[in-house]
């Protein structure tokens, strides 16, 4: 597999700067995210980590456009998210963010290609022939394509919906527990292509997770308690990322 050269220049692909979401009013009133500033690098693994509450899933939609926030500013490269009107938050979260869950959301009377250019389809495009062979050879579905989700395996269906997020070249790929649903052996895997899809094809991924272990895959790690950003591990392993979970 050829590996795509990694520029010297480091580029930001996302970034919070002061972001604050709060829920409710008076007695009420919830506070989310607490001025959180972070930036998100081209072609790094981010793992975002905290306690239960935290809002680590917060502040990763409301980065990828999922959700509105209260205050502070949030980019995709150079496009100011809070500006954007619903047509072009649409365009920016189809055109150049990918999405990967918990939950795999394949639609089920579609094949495992049908599935990965589905969201290209929708928006009258095709996918480059090229580039879907090395993502589909990436995550080993060559002999999978024709076959429906019932017909793969839990691990298999994930790599389906990474594929599905990798396929359009976004700009930065979100994963909100991408392996919560999987056993072990499984989850690795899955982890391991999202890591080869930052070293191998320059891929940009954010994850959140609360397992140690997925987060010790990752090239950076932070950490976030009662809303606010508290620290962060770079080059981590999974004991590290314990210890430092078991202060929070």
């Amino acid at each position: 597999m050829v590996r795509t050269p990694r520029s010297s220049a480091v580029t930001v692909a996302a970034a919070a700067t002061g972001l604050s979401k709060e829920y409710g009013r008076g007695d009420a009133r919830v506070v989310a995210l607490d001025r959180v500033s972070v930036s998100f690098r081209e072609g790094e693994f981010t793992a975002i980590m905290g306690p239960s509450g935290s809002g680590k899933s917060t502040l990763m939609h409301c980065v990828a456009g999922l959700d509105s926030f209260s205050s502070g500013s949030v980019r995709i490269g150079d496009t100011e998210v809070g500006t954007l009107d619903d047509r072009r938050l649409t365009q920016l979260r189809r055109d150049r963010i990918g999405f990967v869950f918990q939950a795999f959301n394949l639609l089920p009377t579609m094949t495992a290609l049908e599935n990965i250019t589905l969201p290209m389809t929708i928006a009258g495009r095709r996918p480059d022939p090229a580039w879907l062979d090395r993502v589909v050879d990436m995550l080993g579905l060559g002999g999978r394509l024709g076959h429906r989700p019932s017909e793969l395996s839990g691990g298999q269906q994930q790599r389906v919906a990474v594929a599905r997020a990798l396929v359009a070249r976004p700009a930065i790929v979100f994963a909100d527990e991408p392996t919560g649903n999987l056993d072990s052996r499984a989850g690795a895997e899955v982890l391991g292509f999202l890591r080869d899809s930052v070293r191998e094809l320059g891929q940009t991924v954010v994850m959140v997770t609360h397992d140690p272990v997925a987060a010790g895959h990752a090239d950076r790690v932070v950490f976030l308690a009662d809303g606010r950003l508290v620290d962060e591990l770079v080059r981590p392993t999974a004991g590290q990322v314990l210890d430092r979970m078991k202060s929070l």
